[in-house]
């Protein structure tokens, strides 16, 4: 592989002073630093400013400002913006995808396709806008010339997850920006650089205000981000606990709500599924991104007629990932940090100490510094033990078996969450028949991880409100007016 990190980084984190953005200000912060700390190696490699209530006061302000002015741009003028950022993205691609890399831990062979997503949903929303539809202008009631107005919801403060920095933000940025709204968005604390990155570049395409990043703490900043009276729209991609925090912190002003809160992906394999194949999709699906991912396939329901066999393929599928520091070459990196580390060992060891059995894994990676966890397989878990229920966020499969394909259905659904479910079948009628009968927004049949942009990518039940991607999301952050003339 090449150089990581490469030169180009290194001189870029010696001479780069990180800040928020604000009315098209590079801030560098006062005193209070926030430190940032390479999972890889446990170590701390760069420092951003530690925000604010007053820094949120005057992004939000300035957002306001900016709002009437890019509102009346035409369609066609906000998609021009919106793929000059995408440009700005891939000129210095090797720059976001190796700071992504670093600020997250993760491969590069992950980075680099999530910098080219990116890009990628800028311009899809580019253009997307421009081909929005409301019903046709016309005399429905006698006398009088109906037609609608979309209109953008106003300021939008967009609250980002530390899994996929930049191109979660892009996600919410570019169809808020498409529809004319205004951002002010808080990335992780824990990986803001790419985020940061971005909108000091983005200042050269945006009028100031359009696009404005506060860094800092959810208690600092996304909090007061929420609850301000001069936003609009809540989108936030994160916990449910901090999904039901911001929603009551927003609910005075009945803010409209964007949330993508998880999930916990049941994985249904049938007797006739093709083993094989299933096997080496899940060994990707479930340990991709160290399994921070809110569609990781990590709930394996099968067949308990095909149980040994599929667990003895996927066991000796998983001892062949490569798992190490980014300059490795890996194919799976360590978790995000320290607590994180510890909350995905404790539901193991709660799991081992109810009686699970550990068939890989189990623990942390000996020999290496920074927060890596063993890829892990538990299997005969008592039914009621949180890491069955909870939204683990790690590279541990858990595996439960049915005899049925009701009691599968059954199994699949007993979750709060209903984000992505997966089905492994031949038989096209079954799979059909789950496409129904699954309460959960994506459903997807012997495949794993296909989220194109043109789909809408959102849950049901506890896994949030609203959807990302596709031209769902423009309807999300657009009002509709209905203008009467009479005639």
């Amino acid at each position: 592989m090449s150089e990581f990190p490469s030169d180009e980084v290194v001189d870029f984190l010696a001479g780069r002073k990180f800040g928020h953005v604000i009315d098209g200000e590079v801030e560098p912060g006062g005193e209070a630093r926030l430190p940032l700390v390479d999972p890889s190696t446990g170590e701390v490699f760069a420092e951003v400013p530690l925000g604010s209530s007053d820094e949120v006061d005057r992004a939000v302000a300035a957002a306001r400002r900016a709002l009437s002015g890019w509102r009346r741009r035409t369609p066609a003028q906000r998609a021009d913006a919106l793929l000059a950022l995408a440009t700005l993205i891939d000129d210095r691609r090797d720059l976001f995808a190796q700071l992504e890399s670093l600020n997250v831990g993760k491969p590069t062979v992950t980075s680099y396709p999530e910098i080219a997503g990116a890009a990628d949903t800028l311009r899809f929303m580019a253009g997307a806008i421009r081909t929005v539809q409301t019903p046709a202008a016309d005399e429905y009631t006698e006398g009088y010339l109906s037609f609608v107005r979309r209109e953008p919801l106003g300021v939008v403060a967009a609250i980002t997850p530390w899994n996929f920095p930049l191109s979660t933000a892009v996600a919410k940025l570019a169809p808020a920006l498409a529809a004319g709204n205004t951002v002010v968005l808080k990335p992780s604390e824990l990986t803001p650089l790419t985020t940061a990155l971005f909108a000091d570049l983005a200042r050269s395409v945006l009028p100031p205000g359009v696009f404005n990043v506060v860094l800092g703490t959810g208690a600092g900043v996304g909090q007061p981000l929420g609850g301000h009276p001069d936003v609009d729209v809540i989108s936030m991609t994160g916990s449910v606990a901090t999904g039901a925090a911001l929603a009551r912190t927003g609910a005075d002003t009945l803010k409209h709500l964007r949330f993508e809160l998880g999930g916990k992906t049941p994985v249904l394999v049938f007797d006739d599924a093709d083993i094989d194949k299933a096997v080496a999709v899940l060994r990707a699906a479930a340990f991709f991104n160290c399994g921070q991912c809110c569609g990781a396939a990590t709930r394996v329901l099968v067949d308990a007629s095909i149980e040994g066999e599929f667990v003895d393929k996927l066991r000796d599928a998983v001892a062949t990932l490569r798992v190490g520091p980014p300059d490795s070459d890996p194919e799976m990196g360590p978790l995000v940090g320290e607590a994180h580390l510890e909350k995905v060992e404790g539901l193991v060891r709660g799991a081992v100490r109810a009686g699970a059995t550990v068939r890989a894994g189990g623990g942390r990676v000996a020999g290496l510094d920074g927060f890596f966890f063993q890829p892990t397989i538990l299997s005969a878990i008592p039914p009621d033990d949180a890491v069955l229920r909870e939204e683990i966020f790690g590279p541990v499969i858990t595996v439960e078996t049915f005899r049925t394909e009701d009691e599968a259905i059954t199994l699949a659904n007993n979750t709060d969450f209903g984000l992505v479910a997966h089905v492994w079948t031949e038989n096209t009628r079954r799979a059909l028949r789950l496409a129904d009968a699954l309460e959960h927004g994506t459903v997807e049949v012997n495949a794993a991880l296909v989220a194109p942009v043109e789909m809408p990518f959102g849950g049901f039940a506890m896994s949030g409100l609203g959807y990302e991607n596709s031209s769902y999301s423009l309807d999300d952050l657009s009002r509709k007016k209905h203008v009467v003339i009479a005639k």
